[in-house]
């Protein structure tokens, strides 16, 4: 019996060190970071974190009044990361499919090719954007080279990483990095696809857009869905892209919640302010994953 107890409960044992070390990076700071919400802790309590006062929910009431500046910046930054986040995990979306799809014939260089689209993803995020950075120039950039000095298509050469124009250069660079993520993930659920569909639906007229709305489009719903929530969580949550790209302060328009929340906490020292943002944006995250789970589970539920 003891033997036996033994080695039901020695697999747990074995997972004790992971469990340990995931608390103490994800749990612990989340913890410490909830705790901060609370207090009013400023540039001035820097050296004793436990002496700063506490304001209980005041760090909250001020992060979500609108009528007040803090509550305002936010609520736009809010704003700017959603209709980023929508633009980006589409575009990203939309083009992982079509070139998983384009990719599922046999075809010479078929291998190479898949390689070659799934190099934006295997970069270092830091070299990619700043890549592209240097590309996004005004004066030295290929981007306003291509686009003004040989193809003609603006009047003056227009400032990517300034004013609006920046929200453009930010969904861009972030597609470039997720939809390889998207065709890779699309194209191991399209291995799962019989062909014996596709040969029965051509023998019965069905032509290729019917195929892939009748056949394709319905058989990768539950790859994305998951697909879809991973990416809304990695997109909303993005701190690299808009940091390595804009620096410290991003432009107004390009003035993502992950950006908003470590000028709030590094660059005005308002780490009290900083930390309720983020439980707040924790807690949005939360809500719309729950419910976009029910709605899935609700939808494959009525489908079976």
């Amino acid at each position: 019996m003891g033997k036996r107890l033994a080695r039901i409960g020695l697999p747990y044992l074995l997972l004790l060190p992971a469990l340990a070390l995931e608390l103490l990076i994800h749990l612990v700071p989340m913890v410490v970071g909830i705790v901060m919400s609370f207090k009013q802790l400023t540039q001035f309590f820097i050296r004793d974190w436990s002496a700063a006062p506490w304001t209980g929910l005041g760090n909250y009431r001020m992060s979500v009044d609108i009528n007040a500046p803090v509550g305002r910046s936010l609520l736009n930054s809010f704003w700017v990361t959603c209709a980023f986040t929508l633009l980006a995990v589409g575009l990203s979306c939309l083009l992982g499919t079509t070139a998983a799809i384009l990719m599922q014939d046999t075809f010479r260089g078929r291998g190479l090719l898949r390689a070659a689209f799934l190099l934006p993803y295997a970069l270092p995020v830091y070299a990619a954007v700043i890549t592209w950075s240097f590309m996004f120039q005004r004066d030295t950039g290929l981007v306003n080279h291509v686009l003004h000095d040989q193809l003609h298509l603006t009047s003056d050469r227009p400032f990517w990483l300034l004013g609006d124009n920046s929200f453009t250069a930010l969904v861009t660079v972030s597609v470039w990095r997720s939809w390889p993520f998207a065709f890779l993930t699309l194209t191991a659920g399209l291995q799962n696809i019989p062909r014996e569909l596709y040969e029965a639906a051509a023998m019965d007229g069905a032509g290729i857009w019917q195929q892939i709305r009748r056949i394709t489009l319905p058989a990768l719903r539950p790859v994305n869905q998951v697909l879809v929530l991973v990416l809304f969580l990695w997109t909303f949550n993005d701190f690299n892209t808009p940091y390595v790209l804009f620096g410290k302060s991003a432009p107004e328009a390009a003035d993502l919640i992950s950006i908003h929340i470590y000028q709030s906490s590094f660059v005005t020292w308002n780490f009290g302010a900083g930390s309720a943002m983020s439980v707040l944006l924790l807690l949005f995250l939360l809500l719309v994953t729950a419910v976009y789970l029910f709605l899935t589970s609700r939808r494959r539920d009525a489908d079976a």
